[in-house]
């Protein structure tokens, strides 16, 4: 991807990074990443995930029937992983350069003992 992705779209494959999941196990995750910032609608969410996998990011790892409903679970792909390790060395930069920036204008309590 070009141009830096979104936060939610990163977030899905944050989360799928750790395991293959299914739509309300991604939606819950999501939340838990974002400490609750993000709470995707399943609209929302399947729209991304048809998008992600369209570009190959996410493939559907399998299928099953719970209840009797379709319970479709994805998985990260190797592109998929090699672009969310791309985006997060990307934030990883800028959020160096602007604590760098931070430090050097304002001492903070908050920014001297670094960012984990």
């Amino acid at each position: 991807m070009e141009t830096p992705m979104r936060e939610p779209t990163f977030l899905i494959l944050a989360a799928l990074a750790g395991e293959p999941m299914h739509g309300y196990g991604l939606i819950a995750e999501v939340a838990r990443l974002s400490d609750g910032r993000i709470s995707l609608r399943p609209g929302t969410l399947y729209g991304a995930l048809d998008r992600l996998v369209d570009a190959g990011l996410v493939a559907v790892e399998r299928e099953e029937i719970v209840d009797g409903r379709l319970r479709r679970y994805y998985r990260l792909t190797e592109p998929g992983g090699e672009v969310l390790a791309t985006e997060t060395e990307r934030m990883r930069r800028n959020v160096e350069a602007a604590t760098a920036r931070l430090r050097a204008t304002t001492p903070s309590p908050r920014l001297s003992g670094g960012l984990a």
